[in-house]
């Protein structure tokens, strides 16, 4: 009886490794290129594995464009200033960012200053 349990037990530790070292590719970012976006916070998720940022922003046509701004985890931005309500809906950021290769209105977020120029937190 030992040895099936020591046996059932072996086979699910490789299991178990796998999903706790699974974690997405950052290759949908383009690191090569960086967009700064002026706009206004819709949501802030304070979320695992990853905080977003929420925010709409104008086009040069003057259509409102909603952004997915994608950050780190909240133990990361916890130990760099960031609260769950650092941000709240209606606060006018800037965000600097390695944009989404797709095109799509979205990044990875590189930093964070609010209306008067001054930083959010430090390196999300």
């Amino acid at each position: 009886m030992r040895i099936a349990l020591a046996v059932a037990a072996a086979l699910l530790v490789p299991i178990g490794a796998g999903t706790v070292a699974a974690h997405h590719s950052m290759a949908m970012f383009d690191n090569t290129r960086e967009v700064t976006v002026r706009g206004t916070v819709k949501q802030f998720q304070w979320s695992n594995p990853h905080a977003y940022i929420q925010m709409v922003s104008t086009d040069a046509g003057g259509r409102n464009v909603e952004w997915s701004m994608e950050m780190g985890s909240p133990m990361y931005l916890y130990a760099r200033g960031w609260r769950p309500r650092t941000l709240r809906p209606g606060t006018e950021v800037t965000v600097r960012a390695h944009p989404l290769r797709s095109g799509k209105a979205g990044g990875v977020v590189l930093d964070v200053v609010d209306a008067d120029g001054r930083a959010i937190g430090s390196n999300q």
